[in-house]
């Protein structure tokens, strides 16, 4: 006789428990979503956990001086614009001007 899908889904649950298996869940934004799907399209691979999978131990593979690199999120560097600093430098002279007067 056939098995029910309950009996089916207990029997997976018990062999995912058994394993030591656990659920990973995470938000990504659609930036993110693109490149695992490009990522996924250029090596052929339809499953999302097994992109990801692969990718965990890849990296893992590559050890502490490979791995770090790439796991260090990119710094953006902010440039005062010219006339933004000119305002400021006034602004700041300013009040230099208004706390000697003070004095």
């Amino acid at each position: 006789m056939a098995k029910s899908n309950a009996e089916r889904q207990e029997k997976a649950a018990a062999k995912r428990k058994s394993r030591g298996e656990v659920e990973v869940r995470f938000h990504t934004l659609p930036a993110t979503r693109q490149a695992l799907a490009e990522l996924m399209a250029w090596g052929g691979i339809e499953e999302t956990g097994e992109a990801i999978t692969l990718m965990i131990h890849h990296l893992h593979g590559l050890g502490p001086g490979g791995a770090i690199p790439l796991l260090t999120p990119p710094r953006h560097e902010y440039v005062i614009p010219e006339n933004v600093s000119r305002k400021l430098k006034l602004a700041h002279d300013r009040e230099a001007l208004r706390i000697n007067h003070d004095e």
